[in-house]
């Protein structure tokens, strides 16, 4: 069980989804289009409580994709020599339609009474409609974006006709040991992995549907960690705050 659709619009002048693979020489290129991790925190960032997890179902790309470079000094932490001019391949002018739902975190069984879909779904209405409860970056900070809410398949898109895009495999999203069901005791404390997953996206007339991280076809494991703990009273109130 999960609770309803939502979308909303995500528009923002510049955009790095950054490919790990560019980091390597010091440099960053984004990919052609956001992955689900990005999404996911920039939905974290429009309401989020612990009692759930955030499900990025669809990505629409309304605007055409278009790419820049950047020159920047970034600061060298093992030089003291002074810092390299390296360039950043932005995505400019970003225009998307986002499809999200959330469900339960089960492994947050102390959380259990705050289970309420028409709560957080009324919660997340809220603040989608005040531009989000943080602010919203589009893959780091230095690009700032835009949310409101729409209609999910509403308007023209830049790719609606676009029978299909293919693009080869990259980074989809990590499973962070909160939210990883595969939990191991060790000493009175709960462990699990954290997970890498890769896929291949195809953008199918302008719409990038996501499958689950636990679907994705490629995982790997990084390493096991304990589960943070929330607990109400201390770090987390079942309160909620006035926008």
């Amino acid at each position: 069980m999960a609770s309803k659709l939502f979308a909303y619009s995500l528009k923002g002048r510049r955009a790095l989804f950054t490919d790990p693979v560019s980091r390597m020489g010091g440099e960053k290129m984004s990919y052609l289009f956001p992955t689900y991790q990005a999404l996911k925190g920039i939905t974290e960032s429009i309401y989020w409580k612990p009692t759930f997890i955030w499900q990025i179902r669809r990505v629409r790309v309304m605007a055409q994709i278009q790419t820049e470079s950047v020159g920047v000094r970034p600061i060298k932490f093992n030089s003291a020599s002074a810092n390299e001019l390296s360039y950043y391949t932005y995505l400019r002018d970003v225009h998307y339609q986002v499809e999200v739902q959330f469900d339960w975190n089960y492994n947050r069984t102390n959380l259990e009474q705050d289970r309420d879909f028409r709560k957080h779904e009324a919660m997340f209405e809220r603040s989608l409609a005040k531009g989000g409860r943080r602010d919203i970056f589009l893959g780091t900070r230095e690009c700032q974006g835009y949310v409101a809410p729409c209609v999910f398949g509403e308007g023209e898109g830049a790719y609606d006709n676009v029978e299909q895009l293919g693009y080869g495999i990259q980074f989809h999203s990590f499973i962070y040991p909160d939210e990883n069901r595969e939990v191991v005791e060790k000493k009175g404390v709960s462990y699990a992995d954290l997970k890498v997953n890769l896929w291949q996206p195809v953008l199918k007339n302008g719409i990038l549907t996501f499958p689950d991280p636990e679907e994705c076809p490629h995982q790997r494991v990084l390493y096991q960690d304990p589960i943070r703990s929330f607990t109400p009273g201390e770090n987390f109130s079942f309160l909620e705050d006035i926008l």
